[in-house]
């Protein structure tokens, strides 16, 4: 169960500045603003070491916040702190699933929870970016989709192609095989009854014990603004979801990112990585900051609200 309290992992203030969030709740703030550039976007693993030390597990239960997208891989550490066998539910238009390097990267942090073995279950609802598009799909962890441990909800995508890897069927897909390539069927929220879509999700989790986590871009830019591409959700399809899921299940853990900063990266490597990866134009983009911290505070006390109630 959810302790009503939360938990803030410092790194860009940009939770800082939401006072009407931090009135409401108690919160336990870690301070991480000297390591925000080396931690932005991806972790060597004496950093993440290091972060890990100062995260007590007997806290997981407190609602934490990450900021920015830009440290979402930060939600691979409290995962692993784990110890029982979880059902992972992800909220996020970027599937996070890429199999390659850097291990510890807000673009692969999934695919390095799913080498935990108390990860029963990954759902991944809301992804509709191109990395569910060739050539991004290639690298995806498409061998826990096969297996049948990830499943993956876009909100709206068209059929994918995945060239010389073999797919089984998976109840989130529909593969038609060809010679030399797969064709993806996904199946779109866009197309369901979110209410009767999300009770069968839940009737077949292999635990009744689940962990969340909420990335705002899955969101529409009505209703949140961040530093990357926004997604197809409205902020009541993504509660009546929540609302159901924490109904349910036994929600032993929770943490919140898609917040907004822009921080300064002193690393050229990761200054470069960045400038690959983010869009040009992204939800926040000359948006007045009292904007971006009023409509982003509203949708994380909503949250709050639903996975409380």
């Amino acid at each position: 169960m959810l302790d009503k309290r939360i938990r803030v992992l410092n790194f860009d203030n940009s939770i800082i500045a939401q006072s009407n969030l931090l009135s409401r709740y108690p919160a336990k703030i870690i301070e991480f603003t000297a390591l925000a550039s080396s931690a932005r976007l991806y972790l060597s693993k004496k950093l993440r070491r290091e972060i890990s030390n100062f995260l007590i597990p007997q806290e997981r239960n407190y609602p934490t916040f990450l900021g920015s997208g830009d440290f979402h891989h930060l939600s691979e550490i409290l995962i692993s702190q784990i110890n029982e066998p979880v059902c992972l539910i992800v909220f996020d238009f970027h599937p996070d699933w890429d199999t390659l390097p850097p291990r510890f990267g807000c673009g692969s942090w999934v695919a390095t929870a799913l080498k935990n073995k108390n990860i029963s279950k990954c759902l991944l609802i809301g992804p509709s970016s191109d990395d569910l598009s060739f050539p991004a799909l290639q690298t995806a962890n498409l061998t826990a989709l096969a297996g049948n441990r990830l499943e993956i909800y876009p909100y709206k995508h068209k059929p994918s192609r995945v060239y010389l890897r073999r797919l089984a069927q998976n109840r989130s897909i529909d593969v038609k095989r060809g010679i030399f390539s797969n064709e993806i069927t996904w199946q779109e929220l866009e197309k369901k009854d979110l209410t009767d879509f999300t009770l069968k999700l839940i009737k077949n989790l292999p635990t009744k014990k689940a962990y969340i986590s909420i990335d705002k871009d899955c969101l529409k830019k009505e209703f949140s603004l961040t530093n990357w591409e926004q997604g197809l959700l409205s902020l009541d399809q993504l509660l009546i979801m929540l609302r159901l899921i924490c109904k349910d299940l036994d929600i032993i853990g929770l943490d919140i990112t898609g917040d907004y900063s822009v921080g300064v990266i002193s690393n050229r490597v990761k200054a470069f990585i960045s400038r690959l990866d983010h869009p040009k134009e992204f939800s926040a983009h000359n948006c007045p900051v009292d904007l971006i911290r009023l409509v982003n505070e509203q949708a994380n006390l909503a949250i709050l609200q639903t996975v409380f109630s």
